[in-house]
């Protein structure tokens, strides 16, 4: 199964960011790739203020890829979006995968949020203006369990095994990591991730400055169940691609069967 990354550096102009955003998805479809992942708030990144209005899953935004998955034949996980949250202070931030005709698959909506205060360096509330999900997703793409999740839940182990136990062998992070942590975490925890729950991880990310004062770290790339690092983007934005070698994840999870030997 080919699959790819899509790193973007998501803006203020949302219609700029969508059309990247479906030139990525054709480079991805034109190298043969049967699944694309998008970064975090693909749409807009920028003041809160300037954010677009948030949707319902089949509003402009889930139309925009629908077509686009349609029209390229293949998988697209829209990485997130500002879906209309349940009240009117808060939004959702939520994941859509869409199938090669269009359909929409599977909805994630992220449960752990951002709130984080690093003297001098951080200082974002994401519980401010966010509300959390509930539910943790397994979804099919191609027949092959697809487990979501969204940026800082990579940092909460519990919901990646969670979502091995319930069948995953592919974790997918779509992200907008700050440069501060990313540059000594990013790595480091998606590789954890691949490892301990014995899945292929496909983690896309943004890039570079965003309003206001933000920076993120980019580094898109596609881990084993090994840990090994098959493809990573470099510091721009792009395309990254790799093959997953399914019959490979069977033979890991049989020789160190540690997910079968676990005892809590």
């Amino acid at each position: 199964m080919r699959v790819a990354v899509c790193q973007l550096n998501s803006r203020e102009e949302r219609a700029v960011n969508l059309a990247v955003a479906r030139e990525l998805l054709e480079r991805a479809a034109a190298g043969g790739a049967e699944l694309a992942v998008l970064p975090e708030y693909v749409d807009f990144l920028g003041r809160s203020a300037d954010a677009p209005k948030p949707e319902p899953v089949d509003g402009e935004f889930g139309a925009f890829f629908a077509r686009a998955a349609r029209e390229l034949g293949i998988w697209v996980h829209a990485g997130s979006f500002h879906e209309i949250g349940p009240d009117q202070d808060r939004t959702y931030n939520t994941s859509l995968v869409f199938a090669p005709d269009g359909a929409l698959t599977a909805v994630y909506r992220k449960i752990h949020l951002y709130d984080v205060e690093i003297a001098g360096r951080v200082s974002y509330q994401e519980s401010r203006t966010v509300a959390p999900g509930e539910e943790t997703v397994v979804a099919p793409v191609n027949g092959v369990p697809l487990g979501l999740s969204i940026c800082y839940d990579l940092r909460f182990p519990e919901l990646y095994r969670t979502l091995a136990v319930g069948g995953a062998k592919i974790l997918v992070v779509p992200a907008a990591f700050m440069m501060h942590t990313g540059r000594d975490h990013w790595e480091v925890l998606l590789r954890a991730r691949a490892i301990e729950n014995q899945c292929y991880v496909l983690a896309a990310g943004q890039i570079g400055d965003h309003e206001p004062g933000r920076t993120c770290f980019g580094r898109s790339m596609i881990i084993d169940p090994w840990g090994t690092v098959l493809a990573q983007a470099p510091d721009a934005v792009g395309v990254a691609v790799a093959d997953l070698d399914l019959p490979r994840l069977e033979k890991i999870r049989s020789e160190l069967p540690s997910l079968a030997n676990r005892r809590l």
